[in-house]
């Protein structure tokens, strides 16, 4: 709760990464709260008090967990509106002729999109034919993260790649700020 408001005021990117890390460590505790407050709020080193507060704001994301149906995988809904207002603004900077910046962030990142994009084998989201790029770039770098918290070799090819898509995501959300 408290990191989550932070990275949402200062990277909206960080802050959706960040998210779908709070989905998965939900689902390593089997939505279980005594095992949430034990393994992650704890883990804060607060004052009782503050990890009511955060034990309180993880059962609100357990709650939706289950309502929405995302137990096993996907996001809460809360997130998926972050991944379309991304995607739109994304759009709109593509589409922006003054906005050459983004432009060259992109292009310089689409071969590597295009690859993850065909690899994946695209999917089906909420009303639209495939995940959006701006997801498959989220994706990406979550996965990126994973394997590097899990102390797997990653090639240099990959590592590129998500340097560009990094690149790109961080003028991303700088625009978002601005934006907001």
């Amino acid at each position: 709760m408290i990191i989550a408001q932070q990275k949402r005021k200062e990277n909206i990117v960080e802050y959706l990464i960040y998210m779908w890390q709070v989905e998965d460590m939900i689902r390593a505790c089997r939505f279980d709260a005594d095992e949430i407050a034990e393994r992650i709020v704890r883990q804060y080193g607060q004052t009782d008090e503050v990890n009511r507060e955060i034990a309180r704001w993880y059962g609100e994301i357990v709650d939706m967990m289950r309502s929405e149906g995302v137990t096993e995988k996907g996001h809460i809904q809360i997130n998926r509106n972050v991944v379309l207002q991304l995607s739109g603004l994304h759009l709109r900077l593509l589409r922006s002729p003054s906005e050459t910046v983004y432009g060259s962030l992109y292009y310089k990142a689409l071969p590597a999109i295009v690859q993850l994009r065909a690899k994946s084998g695209g999917g089906e989201v909420s009303g639209t034919s495939g995940i959006s790029e701006i997801e498959t770039c989220l994706t990406a770098v979550y996965g990126y993260l994973l394997l590097r918290t899990q102390g797997k070799t990653i090639s240099r090819e990959t590592s590129e790649s998500i340097r560009l898509i990094g690149d790109m995501l961080s003028f991303l959300a700088a625009k978002y700020n601005e934006d907001v």
